[in-house]
C-alpha cells in the first residue's frame, strides 16, 4: 500500500503566532464534523464570546489541517486523534486543548450492497477508501489487524469526503470507512461492517480535538478561554436539551448547510458522538493528569500503532507536553 499519506517534515518554527499575536482576528480550520459547536459558528455567538473576527477555513481531513497549521496558514483548528498524534509524533509545537467530541459510533466502515463484502476477510483484494492519516484510516488499520487481514491484500484508497460520495455514486468503490455527513449519503446502499464504538470497546478509543499552536496560545490565551467556554455551553446545553435539535429547528438547519448535509441526517448523526462536560475534560479522563491523561495515554497506543504500521518513525517522548487542560477547567469553573 501507498506510504504517499506520510505527512512531510514539518517546519518547527510556525510563523503563524507573530503574524496574528497583535490583532483581534484568527483564522479558524474547521472540518464537517456534525457536532454542537457548528449552530455558534453560523450564529456569530463566537464572535460575539471573544471579541475576535474569526475567518472559518473548511478543510476536508485533519491531514490537511495539519499541514497548513504546520505552514503558518492557521493558528487553531479541529483534528481527529490520529493526525493530532502524527503531528505529535513530529514534534510540532502545538497543544490539544478541548475534546469536540469523542466519536463513538460516528464513523463507520461501509459496504456496498452487492459488493460480497459481509465481513472484515471479505474486504481482501476489494477497494476500500479512507482519508489518509484520519481517525477511520487509523481505525480501518486496526479493524483489519484484529481480524487477521493483511492491509497489503486490500486496495486502500486515499480519498477525502466529497471524493468517497462521488466514488461511491459512481461505484468505483466497495467499501469507505467514513463519518457523517458522507456517511449519511453512503449507508443508503450499504451495510455497516464495523464501528469506531465498536473499535473503542477493542481499547482504539477515537476523538476529534481542538489543537492549537502553543506560542499563538500564549499571546491569545483570553480568546482561547472565552473560545472554549462557548463551546462547553453549546455542548451541555445540547445534551441537556437534545429533543430541541429537531430537523425544522434553526440550530439543525444551520449545522447542515455548513458542513452539507440534509436536516433530517443532522440529529441521528450528532447523537452519535459523545461530548465530554468541560470538568470531565479537565480531569485525567481526558485532558488532566499529566502523562495520566487519557488523551496522551490514547496519543502513545495511536502513535505505537502508527509505527508498528510504518506511518511514523519516532514514538513521542512525552506525549503530556502536547496536552493542556488549562482552558477546559476554566470553562468548568
Amino acid at each position: 500500500m501507498s506510504k504517499a499519506w506520510l505527512l512531510a517534515p514539518l517546519a518547527l518554527g510556525l510563523g503563524v503566532a507573530s503574524a496574528h499575536a497583535q490583532s483581534k482576528e484568527v483564522t479558524f480550520a474547521h472540518q464537517d464534523m456534525i457536532v454542537p459547536m457548528r449552530a455558534l459558528m453560523a450564529s456569530g455567538e463566537l464572535e460575539k464570546a471573544t471579541g475576535y473576527k474569526i475567518n472559518w477555513k473548511m478543510f476536508t481531513g485533519g491531514g490537511d489541517v495539519i499541514k497548513a497549521m504546520a505552514s503558518g496558514e492557521v493558528p487553531i483548528g479541529e483534528v481527529g486523534s490520529s493526525p493530532a498524534t502524527a503531528a505529535i509524533a513530529q514534534g510540532m509545537d502545538m497543544q490539544i486543548i478541548w475534546i469536540l467530541d469523542d466519536i463513538g459510533n460516528a464513523e463507520q466502515l461501509i459496504a456496498r450492497n452487492g459488493s460480497g463484502i459481509n465481513s472484515l476477510q471479505d474486504l481482501k483484494g476489494k477497494k476500500v477508501a479512507t482519508p489518509f492519516v484520519s481517525t477511520t484510516h487509523y481505525h480501518l488499520l486496526a479493524a483489519l489487524k484484529d481480524a487477521g487481514v493483511n492491509p497489503k491484500e486490500v486496495q486502500i484508497l486515499n480519498m477525502r469526503p466529497p471524493e468517497v460520495v462521488a466514488a461511491w455514486e459512481r461505484g468505483d468503490i466497495d467499501a469507505t470507512f467514513i463519518w457523517n455527513p458522507a456517511l449519511a449519503k453512503v449507508k443508503g446502499n450499504g451495510k455497516v461492517i464495523i464501528s469506531s464504538g465498536d473499535l473503542a470497546k477493542k481499547g482504539k478509543p477515537t476523538f476529534d480535538a481542538i489543537m492549537v499552536n502553543r506560542a499563538w496560545a500564549e499571546k491569545n490565551k483570553d480568546f482561547i478561554t472565552k473560545f472554549i467556554a462557548a463551546i462547553a455551553k453549546q455542548d451541555a446545553a445540547y445534551v441537556a436539551q437534545k429533543a430541541k435539535w429537531t430537523a425544522d429547528s434553526e440550530m439543525v438547519k444551520a449545522t447542515g448547510k455548513i458542513v452539507g448535509a440534509k436536516p433530517e441526517d443532522v440529529p441521528p448523526a450528532m447523537g452519535a458522538y459523545n461530548f465530554p462536560t468541560a470538568a470531565e475534560q479537565a480531569s485525567k479522563t481526558w485532558l488532566g493528569g499529566g502523562k495520566d491523561s487519557g488523551v496522551a495515554k490514547a496519543v502513545m497506543d495511536t502513535a505505537a500503532f502508527l509505527k508498528e504500521q510504518g506511518r511514523i518513525t519516532e514514538l513521542p517522548g512525552n506525549p503530556e507536553k502536547f496536552v493542556s487542560p488549562e482552558f477546559a477547567a476554566a470553562a468548568a469553573k
